[in-house]
């Protein structure tokens, strides 16, 4: 059984940095696509970016273009994700996802495997 357990989630002022990890077990890392997602209170479940299994493509949300990196260590079986320039408006609840297939990175339907989510929080 596949399992993501990600880390890194805390507390930043605005403009500060975190990053993120997510750690995969139970099946090869690099058979998957892996993505960040968030989730604001009240809001749907959303797009941060994507990997492809090489780490050759990455795909970011409007959101997180020029501020975000996204990077996975097939030896490590993690993928990252590091947050700069952050705003308030980046709290959320962030969940890696890991997909077998090959649905493209934004859908949430297209992933297979979810992480428990981590904590960003933003303070102005």
């Amino acid at each position: 059984q596949v399992q993501l357990v990600e880390s890194g989630g805390g507390w930043v002022q605005a403009g500060g940095s975190l990053r993120l990890s997510c750690a995969l077990s139970g099946r090869t890392f690099n058979s998957y696509i892996m993505a960040w997602f968030r989730q604001a209170p009240g809001k749907e479940r959303e797009f941060v970016g994507g990997i492809n299994r090489s780490g050759g493509t990455i795909v970011y949300a409007d959101s997180a273009k020029g501020r975000f990196t996204i990077s996975r260590d097939n030896a490590e079986n993690t993928v990252y994700l590091q947050m700069n320039s952050l705003k308030p408006e980046d709290t959320a609840v962030y969940y890696c996802a890991a997909q077998e297939s090959t649905m493209g990175y934004v859908l949430r339907q297209g992933y297979n495997y979810w992480g428990q989510g981590t904590q960003v929080t933003v303070s102005s």
